[in-house]
């Protein structure tokens, strides 16, 4: 009982130190300091970003609905913004279209992201009341559905888009080989808000290594760090 109450007050110390030093716990990157940071939608599926960087012309990817969505519909109710909206699980697909059948700046599009497009086999959660699948089977199941995924860039191309002002990533550990695909390709991406699902269902033991070179990676592009919630959920900001 002592050990766990030792354990408990040193982690509390811990947080609190790289707190104050704006330093990002799991990857020791330094946050950036910026005034204008507007949270976005529920605690569960909102985001943080910069809110002086989007307006009624902003191009906005969301990819990875699931069944909230109110981070999506924040942008367009805060800053009027134009939303592409991107995943192919039946539920998720159900919900979006039902929730915004009256939007005009909401589209939505049944395919997921990757860095090729092909068809990919999405594996369930082992909670049947969660909705989110992963193409990694972050959670080792045997259930899953095949569905089409396509790299950004030709997402992107398709769409006739040259730029994002912002690109949101919940995917269920593809987050990795669409990061890697931005900056192969050099998208011209803004703001960009991912959230690294390992932190919540690592593969293995390295999964820390693994968030850490792929938060590297963009800051090696040309990224700042403006916010980390402490849960692998971080938002970049790129002075393009």
């Amino acid at each position: 009982m002592k050990t766990q109450l030792v354990s408990g007050v040193f982690q509390k110390v811990f947080h609190s130190i790289f707190h104050l030093l704006s330093i990002d716990e799991i990857t020791g990157t330094k946050i950036l300091s910026r005034k204008d940071l507007l949270h976005i939608g529920t605690d569960y599926g909102g985001w943080v970003v910069p809110k002086e960087l989007l307006n009624p012309n902003s191009i906005c990817y969301c990819v990875g609905c699931g069944e909230d969505i109110t981070f999506d519909l924040g942008l367009i109710e805060e800053f009027n913004c134009n939303i592409y909206a991107f995943d192919p699980t039946p539920r998720a697909i159900k919900h979006v279209r039902e929730k915004t059948a009256h939007y005009d700046k909401y589209r939505f599009f049944d395919i997921g992201l990757w860095d090729r497009e092909e068809k990919l086999r999405f594996y369930a959660p082992k909670d049947s009341a969660h909705v989110s699948h992963s193409a990694l089977n972050l959670q080792k199941t045997q259930e899953f559905f095949v569905a089409q995924v396509d790299r950004l860039a030709n997402v992107m191309h398709k769409n006739g888009h040259t730029h994002l002002d912002l690109l949101k990533l919940d995917i269920e550990g593809a987050e990795y080989k669409v990061v890697n695909s931005i900056i192969e390709d050099e998208l011209d991406i803004k703001i960009l808000c991912v959230e690294y699902d390992e932190c919540f269902n690592p593969l293995d033991t390295n999964y820390r290594d693994r968030i850490k070179e792929s938060v590297a990676s963009l800051l090696q592009f040309g990224y700042s760090l403006v916010y980390a919630q402490g849960n692998g959920n971080y938002t970049f900001f790129k002075d393009v």
